[in-house]
């Protein structure tokens, strides 16, 4: 009887650890995407243009265009 408490103890305590992993998981992956997103994702920032012409300067270097060459 005591080995089935064990038992039972052992089982509680795996389902609240995974539990536990799974929540921590998503909550360091939301925090993960929402510090990734783009930095002229706010349009009130000075530093947009300077990232959209070096995003074009890029297309420019490295597109499809340089592909075809």
């Amino acid at each position: 009887m005591i080995a089935m408490a064990h038992f039972a103890g052992l089982v509680v305590t795996t389902i609240f650890a995974a539990a536990a992993a799974v929540l921590l998981d998503w909550l360091f992956l939301t925090a993960m995407f929402r510090l990734m997103r783009p930095a002229a994702a706010n349009k009130t920032t000075a530093f947009r243009s300077e990232l959209v012409n070096g995003t074009r300067e890029l297309v420019r270097q490295l597109g499809p265009t340089v592909m075809r060459r």
